[in-house]
């Protein structure tokens, strides 16, 4: 008994030591990789904790201390109200990041069922989600978050509806792709000659085996929708002044750097690039980690 034990142990342990030596592969193969999960964590940390732990009150005004550079007290210096630009950027992670991963939350649920359901019945469904999704595509993508946002108001509820209806022919497509080429395979034949039922086998079959390339759409587009908040932000479509969020602390830094102020919008402008890197750099580090190929 003990030596069965033993070897049903080890063989729990083997795939999980196999997982772990890949990503170490992967990581030591890229370093760039390793950066782009060690920014992530670095900004995960700072949307769960950064409010609670920014030297100064990113909202209160000290005209006494505007347009200060960087300095030990202001570590990204002042805006034109004397606010701390490095306590503005460090909270408005926290926000950005919820427009970010509850847009691409809502489209990955919305996008990935229709695109699943698209490939695998064909037909009429095939041709309802196709149209809906050439629709979109047929409209210049930023042009037409901003005219959702116009309509229905700019604030964080239709930003997310926005950039969630503009990424939904990506998710359309990557998943009508990927449920049309498994809905003939042995596996799902299988299932179908056991009597399991459509839904049954969309949710059991063919959905678990489309996750892993649907999860690095997610991570690829998490950029692209913090990059498209920031630009409604930027051009007064977005987040309302004064709420701390990188595309408003780039506008309102724009007028400033021909005066010298450069600080104001470059801090958070770099911020938001490393963001958008960041996530892109992500993309294709879960890509070597989930394809069977780079496990040989």
């Amino acid at each position: 008994m003990r030596g069965k034990a033993m070897s049903l142990a080890a063989t729990d342990a083997a795939p999980k030591d196999s997982l772990f030596s890949h990503a170490r592969h992967i990581v030591a193969e890229n370093p760039v990789t390793g950066i782009a999960f060690g920014l992530f964590a670095l900004f995960a940390l700072a949307a769960l904790i950064g409010p609670y732990v920014v030297p100064h009150d990113p909202l209160a005004s000290n005209t006494s201390a505007a347009l200060q550079p960087p300095s030990a007290t202001y570590w990204f210096g002042t805006d034109q109200l004397g606010r701390d630009i490095f306590s503005r950027v460090v909270v408005a992670s926290r926000l950005d990041m919820i427009i970010a991963v509850a847009s691409v939350a809502l489209v990955f649920v919305a996008g990935g069922f229709a695109g699943i359901a698209s490939g695998y019945f064909g037909g009429w469904t095939d041709r309802i989600v196709g149209r809906v999704s050439d629709t979109i595509m047929a409209f210049p993508l930023f042009v037409l978050a901003m005219g959702i946002v116009a309509a229905l108001g700019n604030t964080v509820t239709n930003i997310i509806i926005a950039t969630a209806i503009i990424n939904f022919p990506l998710y359309v497509r990557v998943a009508r792709a990927e449920a049309n080429i498994r809905r003939e395979a042995g596996f799902v034949q299988a299932a179908r000659l056991s009597g399991n039922s459509e839904m049954r086998i969309l949710l059991g079959h063919i959905a678990p085996n489309i996750l892993p390339i649907m999860m690095v759409q997610v991570s690829l587009t998490m950029g692209y929708a913090i990059l498209n908040a920031a630009g409604l932000s930027f051009i007064g479509l977005g987040v309302r002044p004064p709420t701390p969020e990188w595309g408003i602390m780039v506008a309102e830094g724009a007028s400033f750097i021909i005066s010298g102020e450069w600080w104001i919008a470059f801090f958070p402008g770099v911020t938001l690039m490393l963001a958008v890197f960041c996530f892109n750099l992500l993309g294709d580090g879960l890509r070597d980690l989930v394809d069977p190929q780079r496990r040989t």
